[in-house]
């Protein structure tokens, strides 16, 4: 504790310039009665004003001067300065008392407010050491002004008494000044703590995945993390009423604040997005709320990775495990099949080549969707592209020629995974197929540009009935399918192939219709060869 208390009291500069204002005015008052001996000042003062009296006061004024000086412009040797000014006071002090009528002029009751100040902001030792000089100091001028001087006998009892005064004042400073240091870096400690604690809290705040606004009593935004400033917009800052901000929000407040009885409130986004959002009363004075704001489609997008991701570490263990077995259930059918035994026989091992086949099917596509990140983009002539696959689907067998017709822009390109793209666009024109009527141009493959620069959609539309409203939600879901023969698979790994080369897989409403759309930029490939020639410099 002697470690922080010292260096609390090195610190104590402001007092002691204060300390110093105040003996440079009391000085400044010493000289003014000397200079005016008529005036009423000089009647308090029971001195001679003497020449003498002047050049001690002069004197005083100077050095006092150049304390408050040094105080102020040279802060070193703290406890060096402040025993060489209390040394100052009591010198003076005593010569003017011996000049006077002893401590009966009242003059040393000006060396009070010396130790007492010198007490509130010196060491703790020094104090008893302080007290004690200028007890010495009062002793020996009445003893002196006694023997030399005429002065009253009695007035030795008043020294002794006021000499009790000086021990009395610097201990009880001493002890005042200790306890307003304890509280003054008690403070200091606290302060400190609040404010690690805030940039901390701060830090976490900054680091959330959701959006934190604090909206004070009147409904203003108050405070709010960069994530709840991207999801808000340029609008969202500090200070602005929230149904300025975002009108969905501060309803959902108001329904909260109402008591609808509501924990959790989803609306929708001003960019037609879901939002979730959470309301929690703080106990700040002002009546502040926390507002926690999700995207819901990202929420469906984590927990829709965490599905993903257990599916692919459980496929990965037993994938290897399970084709063994259908191999063998499929080589033993193939044998079985060789023996004619009747037309119930060969039924039945139609029926289990089909689902050995479909649960192949289904292995095969799960290890795909596992390898989805092994891309290589590259700029595709989407026009050139679709042209090739519409040979091989035509010759697959998967639709009769005329079917299905490519339409659009000519030079359009894409930057995609030549694989990948072939699998989407595979997929999405066998679901066309199997829903369209099978007349000529019953599946249009429409290549058009998209809406902001640098982007192409390849439009995948057929004339059948659509998709149902009910399934509209589910489509892009594992294992949901309609088809009896399908998987389940077959958009889903669509859709996260699109992802991974940074594309998006839409189902649009168009009545009466199936339309799939696949946007994609054209100047990614661009940016990543730029990249890579940066790197290599």
């Amino acid at each position: 504790m002697s470690g922080w208390l010292s260096a609390t009291w090195e610190a104590s500069w402001r007092p002691f310039q204060y300390f110093n204002l105040y003996r440079v005015v009391l000085a400044g008052m010493f000289l003014l009665a000397g200079l005016l001996p008529q005036a009423w000042l000089s009647s308090l003062l029971y001195v001679a004003f003497t020449p003498v009296y002047l050049l001690l006061a002069g004197s005083y004024m100077l050095l006092v001067g150049a304390g408050l000086l040094a105080s102020l412009h040279w802060q070193h040797r703290f406890n060096m300065q402040l025993l060489l000014q209390v040394m100052l006071d009591v010198g003076t002090v005593a010569l003017l008392m011996y000049s006077g009528t002893g401590v009966s002029s009242g003059v040393g009751m000006l060396l009070l407010v010396s130790l007492a100040t010198a007490s509130l902001v010196g060491r703790g030792r020094l104090v008893l050491f302080y007290a004690a000089l200028a007890t010495l100091a009062t002793l020996g001028v009445q003893v002196a002004g006694v023997m030399l001087r005429g002065f009253d006998p009695a007035g030795i009892v008043q020294a002794g008494f006021l000499s009790l005064g000086f021990f009395a004042t610097a201990i009880v400073a001493r002890l005042f000044g200790q306890r307003i240091m304890v509280n003054e870096d008690l403070a200091r400690q606290r302060g400190i703590s609040l404010e690690n604690q805030g940039r901390i809290s701060q830090r976490i705040i900054e680091r959330m995945q959701d959006g934190v606004l604090v909206i004070d009593g009147g409904g203003v935004v108050r405070q709010l993390n960069p994530v709840a400033a991207d999801m808000l917009g340029t609008s969202a800052v500090p200070g602005r009423p929230l149904d300025e901000v975002c009108g969905p929000l501060a309803a959902a407040l108001q329904g909260w604040l109402g008591g609808d009885g509501s924990l959790v409130a989803e609306f929708k986004a001003p960019e037609g997005g879901e939002w979730q959002a959470r309301f929690e009363r703080t106990a700040s004075s002002t009546g502040e709320v926390l507002a926690f704001v999700e995207d819901l489609g990202r929420v469906k997008e984590r927990a829709q990775q965490m599905k993903l991701a257990a599916l692919g570490r459980l496929t990965a263990s037993i994938a290897h495990e399970i084709r063994n077995p259908l191999s063998a259930i499929g080589h033993a059918g193939e044998l079985l099949r060789e023996e004619r035994r009747g037309e119930m026989q060969d039924r039945l091992l139609r029926i289990l080549s089909d689902n050995v086949a479909r649960l192949d099917r289904i292995v095969a596509d799960v290890l795909e969707l596992g390898r989805r990140d092994r891309m290589q983009p590259e700029s595709l002539a989407l026009a050139a592209f679709c042209d090739s696959f519409l040979d091989g689907f035509v010759a697959a067998g998967s639709a009769p020629p005329g079917v299905v017709v490519i339409e659009g822009d000519r030079e359009a390109r894409l930057c995609f995974d030549r694989n990948h793209l072939l699998q989407i666009v595979w997929n999405l024109a066998s679901n066309a197929v199997r829903h369209a009527r099978g007349g000529p141009g019953s599946v249009r493959l429409a290549i058009r540009s998209g809406n902001g620069a640098g982007w192409v959609q390849l439009h995948v539309i057929d004339d059948g009935g659509g998709v149902p409203e009910s399934a509209r939600a589910h489509v892009f879901e594992p294992f949901f399918t309609t088809y009896h023969q399908g998987t389940g698979l077959g958009l889903f790994i669509a859709r996260e192939l699109a992802e991974t080369n940074g594309a998006r897989l839409e189902l649009v409403e168009d009545d009466g219709f199936g339309h799939f759309v696949l946007s994609g930029r054209n100047d990614t490939c661009q940016m990543q060869e730029t990249s890579v020639v940066r790197a290599e410099r």
